[in-house]
């Protein structure tokens, strides 16, 4: 972490902000993240506020999944989900011909509880997401938007972006 902040040294990031900054340039090794994350205002303190409240945390991946600190959730009454492998996702997919992305969104504005979406994958996720935002299905208290590839990642993330959400993309 110290060569990570000797990196930083004259990048202008939001204290509130550097954390993640950091820990994302960590996870990747790639500094560029330090100009290429963009935050909405006071999104990480939104995203721990939540936490504090009891959150699910829904994620697109089961890597992601795997790499949450479970003990941590649940001493602050948090899960966390993937709904990706579900059968009845699949399924619901394959009939309806789009990605389980998608579908997994739809059985995350389900649950009809607070949820934080982590989408490191599919950009239809985030596609989903503002969709039912926009219909008033869906109010996650933070979206974490890093999918990847070339087919609508940009434009996912600049809906999410217009979406009124807190979000880091």
């Amino acid at each position: 972490m110290e060569m990570i902040a000797e990196g930083l040294s004259g990048k202008e990031i939001a204290p509130e902000n550097l954390d993640v900054v950091k820990r994302v340039i960590h996870t990747t090794a790639d500094f560029e993240f330090a100009d290429t994350l963009c935050f909405s205002d006071h999104a990480v303190s939104k995203g721990i506020e939540a936490i504090k409240n009891g959150i699910c945390i829904v994620t697109d991946t089961n890597m992601a999944l795997a790499g949450i600190n479970k003990p941590a959730l649940q001493k602050a009454n948090c899960e966390a989900v993937c709904f990706m492998a579900d059968p009845d996702v699949a399924a619901e997919a394959k009939e309806r011909g789009v990605t389980r992305a998608v579908i997994s969104v739809k059985k995350a504005a389900a649950l009809h509880k607070p949820v934080i979406l982590a989408v490191g994958n599919a950009p239809t996720a985030l596609l989903e997401a503002y969709d039912l935002i926009q219909a008033g299905e869906l109010t996650p208290k933070l979206i974490i938007g890093v999918p990847v590839g070339f087919v609508n990642v940009v434009e996912s993330k600049e809906l999410i972006m217009r979406a009124g959400i807190p979000y880091i993309v």
